[in-house]
């Protein structure tokens, strides 16, 4: 893969990150099978490193010091790995070996450790590449406390590379989530796996496994779930053909 081109001064977009991310890293991976019949999805490599390794560097670069990583599946190689291949950020592992808990109840036992302030949450099989400026800092800079829960980050539908869903929100103009997509209907963009969250909304849970949508839901009926387009590219690598194709469009990136 040709080195990326990066620019000498790149735009600081100004607000304070947060010290702390949420990285999810517990799934099952089974659409990546056969991969990940011997190793975690976060593991699997795709342009050169794994997975994971590209969600650190994000984080890394962006600022964030500490990092959450909840495990469930083979998760003694995924410690593994983060004990020998992590390195400036301090990593506490949240344990779902016992159960799986899904996006939603992951965020709940892991609340502990994730403080009281508002947080990153990345997926760790997600893949993107920032656009002019650092795409977490773009998010910190646009979230307000004040008015928003739950800061998305989305790409245009036509701008999912690889993904082959119909889209997941509506925003308006403001970049208020006005609505989810309506069952047999096209929505226009699509969440990336990378969020801020407030700490508020981890409240009134269901007992077990349960999905962020939860908490999504709450925030978009108060008009306080909003979106931010990502202004560089994206990619749904959740199956093995998705590789080499993620891998050619990066090369000529």
């Amino acid at each position: 893969m040709k080195p990326r081109r990066t620019l000498s001064i790149r735009p600081d977009p100004g607000g304070t990150v947060p010290d702390t991310a949420m990285v999810m890293a517990a799934g099952l991976g089974k659409r990546m099978r056969p991969l990940t019949a011997t190793r975690p999805k976060p593991l699997v490599t795709v342009a050169g490193q794994p997975l994971l390794d590209h969600v650190f560097d994000r984080l890394r670069a962006a600022g964030i010091r500490r990092a959450v990583v909840n495990v469930h599946y083979l998760a003694d190689a995924l410690e593994a790995h983060i004990l020998n291949h992590v390195t400036g950020i301090e990593v506490v592992i949240s344990d779902e070996r016992g159960r799986l808990m899904e996006t939603g109840g992951g965020l709940i036992q892991a609340r502990d450790l994730i403080g009281d302030r508002a947080f990153v949450v990345a997926n760790a099989d997600n893949l993107w590449v920032d656009g002019p400026s650092d795409t977490i800092r773009l998010l910190a800079a646009q979230w307000d406390d004040a008015a928003m829960d739950a800061l998305l980050l989305m790409v245009p539908l036509a701008r999912a590379h690889n993904h082959g869903g119909l889209g997941d929100f509506h925003l308006d103009a403001r970049g208020r989530i006005t609505g989810r997509r309506k069952p047999g209907r096209l929505a226009p963009f699509v969440y990336t796996g990378v969020q801020i969250l407030s700490p508020r909304v981890l409240a009134d849970w269901p007992e077990g496994p349960f999905s962020t949508m939860l908490f999504w839901q709450r925030a978009i009926a108060a008009g306080r779930g909003f979106g931010l387009v990502h202004q560089g590219l994206w990619f749904d690598v959740g199956t093995p053909a998705a590789i080499p194709r993620t891998e050619a469009m990066l090369t000529d990136a």
